[in-house]
């Protein structure tokens, strides 16, 4: 089956200082572009999936910019809207800085994207059943949501059409503290989940909401972010049990060593098993979005039929190697190299 993906959400123009320098200390910023669903539409279009992205820039020289950058990497952009300054009265394109870590020292994001025009945007009068047809797979994530709540309304609109039409919808949880707090996340993410066949998420046991709030039932509170096997078994069990038309649950997991070197691996909930990755242990030349390198790499393994011990393996691999390409988005058009790192016997343990 050959797969047609959308996403939906903001992309952003990223400053950074050149040379692992404070923002304080620089003269200059190397400008690029990027945000987590954007992110995703790039690497897999440079892995050869169709895929196209729908949000809201306005209609400059930066928005094309922007849109210049996704065309560039064959990421089809025609469900873009440009807007104009009666559409989006601020007529910007939301921002951030990036401020990179080294050594001891983490990285540092600085976010300048309140009043974008994506937020102020009106998505009452777009027709999201002709902007869905004729694809396999939509994919969305909990920060356009907390963007504004024509944003929510757009998300939870686009999850029921999505359903409706049988296509594979993906969400990542991705709470950002910035743009909400944690339960109005949850509350959110909670509407999400019945229309959700592949969750992603660091933490994804936290952000449902049950008639009891936090009790999550067989599931305690207390455990770890950086859980073992028979931890993530059993949040995904309750997961599952709670939400039967998810068909997987795919998550990663970071050790920081230092601001230069992490640790991932990962584990996935697949037709009642879950299974753990192998831990791939790097040197950062870029962190930022690692995540979607994550999930963009785990949707292409899946469409592409791997055997569930290879999805995740590919996934995190992919993740991976994104730390070591500057800019957002994981481009690289070499499936055989992820392959590669992939089957490596090099796992470090610590």
């Amino acid at each position: 089956m050959e797969h047609k993906f959308i996403t939906i959400g903001e992309i952003m123009l990223r400053l950074t200082p050149p040379n692992y320098e404070k923002i304080r200390m620089s003269h200059e910023f190397e400008a690029s572009y990027g945000g987590s669903e954007a992110n995703i539409a790039l690497a897999l279009a440079n892995l050869g999936v169709d895929s196209s992205f729908f949000s809201v820039v306005p209609n400059n020289s930066l928005g094309k910019s922007a849109v210049r950058m996704l065309r560039s990497n064959d990421v089809h952009c025609t469900p873009v809207i440009l807007s104009t300054p009666e559409e989006t009265p601020t007529h910007r394109l939301g921002s951030y800085y990036l401020e990179t870590g080294y050594g001891i020292r983490p990285s540092k994001v600085i976010y300048d994207r309140k009043h974008s025009a994506i937020t102020e945007y009106d998505f009452s009068g777009v027709d999201l059943d002709k902007l869905l047809e004729g694809f396999t797979w939509l994919h969305l994530s909990g920060i356009t949501p907390a963007l504004s709540q024509s944003c929510a309304d757009l998300i939870i609109r686009a999850l029921k059409a999505a359903k409706a039409k049988g296509l594979t919808v993906s969400f990542d949880g991705n709470f950002r503290s910035r743009l909400w707090t944690w339960e109005e996340a949850r509350d959110f993410c909670t509407m999400c989940l019945p229309y959700v066949d592949v969750l992603f998420g660091i933490e994804p046991y936290h952000l449902w909401k049950d008639e009891n709030d936090h009790d999550k039932g067989d599931v305690k509170d207390d455990i770890p972010y950086q859980p073992d096997l028979e931890q993530q078994d059993m949040v995904n069990q309750a997961f599952v049990k709670k939400y039967p038309n998810i068909k997987c649950i795919a998550r990663h997991v970071r050790y920081a060593h230092s601001g230069s070197e992490n640790s991932l691996k990962a584990y996935l909930w697949y037709d009642g098993k879950t299974y753990e990755s192998r831990l791939f242990t790097f040197t950062i030349l870029d962190r930022v979005g690692g995540g979607d390198a994550f999930a963009s790499g785990f949707i292409y393994a899946m469409m592409h039929g791997y055997e569930p011990i290879d999805m995740v393996n590919f996934a995190v691999a992919s993740s991976a190697i994104k730390h070591t390409i500057r800019g957002d988005a994981n481009i690289t058009d070499d499936v055989e190299s992820i392959r590669n790192l992939m089957n490596m016997n090099y796992d470090i343990k610590r």
